[in-house]
């Protein structure tokens, strides 16, 4: 997996030394070391570099705007928009613009997305335990755009609609691997899919950007159907999570994060299929690497708060893909810890490192991963 290098962490780590000569411009400290009392929006850019073979030197950075749609009431919940955006010397690239809009006392809730990515990555076919050396590159271009929008209706209770669009395209660049020779790879060609869907939350966090207490059960169900020349594809895509938090003490918080994913239909195509591993559940686990019809997984992670600054974590999970019939005997294991900066104290907002390690297959190194982000992973 890359390793992804931010450059500011290093004036992160190097805080009080620059705090107290002020090295660093203005705007640099604003962003991440001056602490606001106020509820006003703030603003933060993190450079990103990273390098890989299949890619030569990629380059960018993202940019987080975090703001209250209503400054007087205590209980309304931070809103954002994000944007992120590479680019390699081989000419790839990746591009994302996503909002999270909560209105006045969170009445209403709506999130957006619209992403584009022309990025090779490695295909090792479907399945549980599919093998390193099946790994066949591919070339995608991908365009994903996405939105949602709940009402509360009650008590922490909010109804919606999910609605979005996809359209993916694949070019094996060696023609003579698994997803050339494999015939029950479904889906090889990509193409363009609409869907449309109900809602259902239950969220009574006390906080959604660093929580210490409360429940959180998100669901939604996609109503999926091709169109153009994939017109015959039809299915639907269930997903639903759930996340508990206990503050244990002051600066101690334990918090479970459980979650399914389900594809039904007559068709498999693999680019719609659930994956493991990302930076939020499994990490550790190269994105892509399983993938079934089905998934499930779950995660609990303790979480240290040092200083209001910096924190630290620990985290333990397990989870498998599976075609029909889940076996526990097939789960696989994710462990890891982290390092957190909050550069926003009122709003709890940070940046983290993570080291996850997962399972050690025969003939194969541990698989384990590097993830540079912003905000928990749940």
């Amino acid at each position: 997996m890359k390793k992804l290098i931010t450059i500011l962490l290093l004036a992160i780590l190097a805080q009080p030394v620059f705090a107290q000569t002020k090295l660093l411009p203005k705007f640099v400290r604003k962003m991440f070391f001056e602490k606001d009392t106020t509820k006003k929006g703030s603003f933060v850019i993190l450079p990103v570099i990273s390098s890989a073979p299949e890619t030569g030197l990629e380059a960018g950075g993202s940019a987080l705007y975090s703001f209250y749609t209503d400054t007087l009431s205590k209980n309304t919940r931070v809103s954002n928009i994000f944007a992120y955006a590479t680019i390699t010397t081989k000419g790839q690239s990746r591009l994302n613009l996503s909002s999270s809009y909560w209105s006045p006392h969170n009445n209403y809730h709506f999130t957006g997305a619209i992403g584009y990515i022309n990025f090779p990555f490695d295909f090792y076919g479907v399945g549980n335990n599919t093998i390193k050396a099946d790994a066949d590159r591919l070339g995608q271009k991908r365009v994903r755009v996405n939105f949602t929008g709940e009402k509360r209706i009650g008590s922490n209770i909010y109804i919606g609609l999910v609605a979005g669009g996809l359209d993916f395209r694949f070019r094996d660049q060696e023609g003579t691997g698994i997803f050339t020779t494999d015939p029950t790879i479904e889906g090889k060609h990509g193409g363009t899919t609409l869907y449309l869907g109900p809602s259902f939350v239950f969220d009574s966090r006390n906080n959604n950007t660093y929580t210490t207490k409360g429940t959180m059960l998100t669901s939604h169900f996609d109503f999926m159907h091709g169109v153009g020349g994939n017109n015959n594809l039809t299915g639907g895509f269930l997903n639903v999570e759930f996340t508990q938090f206990f503050a244990l003490s002051k600066r101690f918080v334990l918090g479970f994060d459980i979650q399914s994913q389900n594809w039904t239909g007559n068709q498999s195509p693999f680019y719609l299929l659930p994956a493991l591993g990302s930076d939020e559940m499994m990490r550790g686990y190269y994105n892509g690497r399983f993938r079934d019809r089905n998934l499930i997984a779950g995660q609990t992670e303790l979480r240290y708060r040092m200083t209001e600054r910096f924190g630290i974590v620990g985290f333990l999970g397990t989870g498998e893909v599976f075609n029909k019939e889940f076996s526990i005997n097939q789960l696989k294991p994710n462990y890891g810890g982290g390092l957190r900066y909050f550069f926003d104290v009122q709003k709890g907002l940070s940046i983290r490192i993570d080291y996850g390690v997962g399972e050690k297959r025969p003939g194969e190194s541990r698989q384990s991963g590097v993830y540079v982000g912003l905000g928990e992973a749940f």
